[in-house]
């Protein structure tokens, strides 16, 4: 038995010293207690996975953060916090953030998936201000623990999908705006999959701009959501990604995202497929063209200095 142990021992330190392990660490985005807007509710949080292996959380109102650091040796000192997409009524928190954390560790890019609250009048005051709240504090937990996990603080970025795609354009346009405005809440890039961009009614994604926007729903916080509408040159630089035939957020919430950029002469690279609908991930098998695009977001983060060549 002694000598079994010994044997489980050895094996275990050899697997968490192996280069291919990241390390994982879940981080409580606020102090217990010090959740900004919370309400006391009955509010249950859940996880479910579906039959093709999609985990799906509801409910969330407590927020964390997951840290996937890439292997020391592999290191670029690069990092992108992951914003899952699901409406803001659920994340889908495995094709849309723990998969591509794994991708980016295998790159030598640390990733943190944020698990942010979801957007309920019975618990939270002021829901729209909260998903954007948590996507600040996650940026600055980030770049206060840069040096602990090895991480260039002038080389962190966001990304999101869909909803999450919202959120994380959200954060690139009003870090700087407001009364919790914060240089440490800028990302310096991000990268847009099948985002949400705009919250106006010829091409908004109706139901992540009603969970968002709740009872408060108004025309001014509509054109204040819409981040075509906020790009300014304080935005950072983005790769986006799209499906022309995306029936359930249009192609054009990208296209205006990246004439905005354009317009202030901040650098974006789109990438739009002929097929491909929304929601897709990695997950590109009989989508044609479409398979190319993590090839494609790959040589950008090569040509920005993100990944060794």
């Amino acid at each position: 038995m002694k000598k079994t142990a010994r044997i489980l021992t050895v094996l275990s330190l050899l697997a968490l010293s192996s280069p291919s392990m990241a390390q994982t660490e879940t981080i409580n985005l606020w102090p217990e207690g010090k959740i900004p807007n919370f309400k006391t509710s009955d509010i249950e949080e859940k996880s479910v996975t579906d039959a093709q292996g999609i985990l799906r959380i509801s409910g969330v109102t407590v927020p964390t953060i997951a840290a996937y650091i890439a292997p020391k040796e592999k290191a670029t000192g690069a990092a992108v916090m992951i914003c899952p997409g699901g409406g803001y009524g659920i994340l889908a928190a495995s094709h849309e953030g723990s998969d591509f954390a794994k991708w980016f560790n295998d790159r030598g890019i640390s990733a943190f998936v944020l698990k942010y609250r979801l957007p309920n009048e019975k618990a939270m005051a002021h829901q729209h201000e909260v998903p954007l709240m948590d996507a600040m504090q996650g940026m600055k937990l980030i770049r206060q623990n840069a040096t602990k996990w090895g991480i260039d603080v002038n080389k962190i970025g966001v990304m999101g999908f869909s909803a999450g795609g919202h959120l994380a354009a959200t954060l690139s346009t009003h870090h700087n705006m407001g009364e919790k405005a914060s240089a440490d809440g800028k990302p310096n890039f991000s990268i847009l999959i099948y985002p949400v961009i705009s919250f106006q009614p010829a091409i908004s994604h109706g139901g992540s701009r009603d969970n968002l926007l709740g009872p408060e729903k108004s025309d001014e916080l509509i054109k204040y959501y819409s981040n075509e509408l906020q790009v300014s040159d304080q935005t950072p630089p983005a790769f986006l990604v799209h499906a022309m035939d995306d029936t359930g957020v249009p192609v054009e919430n990208s296209i205006e995202y990246y004439l905005a950029l354009k317009k202030k002469k901040i650098p974006a690279e789109m990438h739009l497929y002929p097929k491909g609908g929304h929601g897709y991930g990695m997950r590109t098998e009989g989508k044609g063209s479409l398979a190319n695009w993590p090839a494609a977001m790959e040589g950008w983060l090569k040509a920005m200095g993100y990944q060794k060549n």
